[in-house]
């Protein structure tokens, strides 16, 4: 088992043991290579990911648990929660947002469960009413830097069923500018044109559907 977490285009995998999955990046010299979970030796891999010759990170620690705890240290973190959107003509919801392609999402709110903050950030960027939580889809991580902190996002995510013959209104103050359905069969065209994240996301779905 191992996470992934995104440096913008960057992946490094937290894993308790190597794995068949990420073989590649091991024999990679590009690759960051760290079998401690200590504060001093993860500080240096943080530094050592934004150079522009580093491509991954791999580390390694029998306990994954622990080792997310140490590597989340260095962050502020953010829950978010979204879904991949199926409609009865098996089509899947995307958005348009800031030049990417990109699953409706949003930020935990104070008080609501995870599943309901889903629900009501993909009615709020879709102009949707009607969706259902159908299944668990694999969380995913990703950092990036505001107002001077380093974020680390967790998005949780779900597939969601919507009724057909609903309206869709893209939400204009979230920089989403278009919101179409995508046919099962031409989803793969879009994966190049999503963020890491997200494109994970896609390929679990598209593995379990199709």
């Amino acid at each position: 088992m191992y996470i992934t977490v995104y440096f913008g285009n960057k992946p490094v995998f937290l894993c308790e043991k190597k794995e068949p999955a990420i073989d590649a990046y091991f024999h990679n010299s590009d690759t960051l290579l760290l079998e401690d979970c200590s504060s001093p030796a993860l500080h240096s891999l943080l530094q050592k990911i934004e150079k522009e010759e580093v491509h991954a990170g791999v580390i390694i620690y029998a306990d994954l648990g622990k080792l997310l705890e140490n590597f989340s240290r260095a962050f502020t973190i953010i829950t978010a929660g979204g879904g991949v959107v199926q409609n009865n003509n098996q089509e899947v919801l995307l958005i348009f947002r800031r030049g990417k392609w990109d699953l409706p999402k949003g930020k935990l709110d104070e008080g609501e469960s995870i599943e309901e903050c889903a629900v009501r950030e993909v009615c709020e960027e879709t102009g949707l009413n009607l969706v259902e939580i159908t299944e668990k889809l694999p969380d995913t991580f990703h950092t990036y830097s505001e107002s001077g902190k380093k974020i680390l996002k967790k998005s949780v995510w779900y597939k969601m069923a919507a009724k057909d013959n609903q309206i869709l209104k893209p939400q204009l103050e979230e920089d989403i500018t278009d919101i179409k359905w995508v046919p099962l069969q031409e989803l793969k065209q879009y994966l190049d044109k999503t963020y890491p994240s997200v494109k994970d996301v896609l390929q679990h779905f598209l593995h379990r559907t199709l």
